[in-house]
C-alpha cells in the first residue's frame, strides 16, 4: 500500500497520539477513503518506522490490593515450606511430555528440581542447578513427601 506524504504524516500523528491499528485502519478508510487490511497496515507501521503504543491497564489501586495472586501454572497451591525443610508440590497440569506424573521440589539449602514418573514408571530428577546432589537427610525427606503425596492423590 503506497500513501501520500500527508497521508504517512497522518498515520504517525495517530501513532504518537497512541490510536491502536484498528484505529489506523478505520481512520485509513473514513478519513482517505482506503480500504486497507489490518496486515496491510501493519506492514504499512512497519515500513514507516513507527511504533504502536502499549495501552496502559488502568487499574483500581482498591481492586489490586484486594486481589489474591493465582497459583503458579500446572502447581498446587500450598503454602511456602519452613526455612530449612523439604516442600514437594505435584503438578495438576501435566507439563512434561510423556509424564504420568510429575511436579518439583525444593530442598533445605534452597535448590531446586523438577521430578517426574514416566509412563513406564521410571523416575526422572531434573536439578535446576547442572550436578546438584541433596543431602542424605534431604533425599529421604523428598522420598517421604513424594509417596505420602503421591498416595494422596490416588498414585
Amino acid at each position: 500500500m503506497t500513501l501520500t506524504p500527508e497521508q504517512t504524516q497522518a498515520v504517525r500523528d495517530w501513532l504518537a497520539d497512541g490510536a491502536s491499528l484498528s484505529d489506523v485502519q478505520n481512520r485509513l478508510r473514513a478519513d482517505y477513503g482506503l480500504h486497507p487490511t489490518f496486515f496491510d497496515v501493519r506492514m504499512l507501521v512497519m515500513d514507516i518506522g513507527a511504533q504502536v503504543k502499549d495501552k496502559e491497564a488502568q487499574v483500581d489501586a482498591d481492586d489490586v490490593t484486594k486481589a489474591k495472586l493465582p497459583p503458579k501454572p500446572g502447581a498446587d497451591a500450598e503454602p511456602p515450606p519452613a526455612p530449612g525443610a523439604v516442600s514437594v508440590t505435584v503438578d495438576t497440569i501435566q507439563a512434561i511430555p510423556g509424564a504420568l506424573v510429575s511436579g518439583s521440589v525444593v530442598f533445605s539449602d534452597g535448590e531446586k528440581a523438577r521430578w517426574f514418573f514416566d509412563q513406564m514408571g521410571r523416575f526422572g530428577f531434573e536439578p535446576d542447578l547442572p550436578g546438584y546432589q541433596p543431602s542424605p537427610e534431604d533425599s529421604r525427606a523428598f522420598q517421604t513427601q513424594l509417596q505420602t503425596a503421591l498416595s494422596q492423590r490416588g498414585y
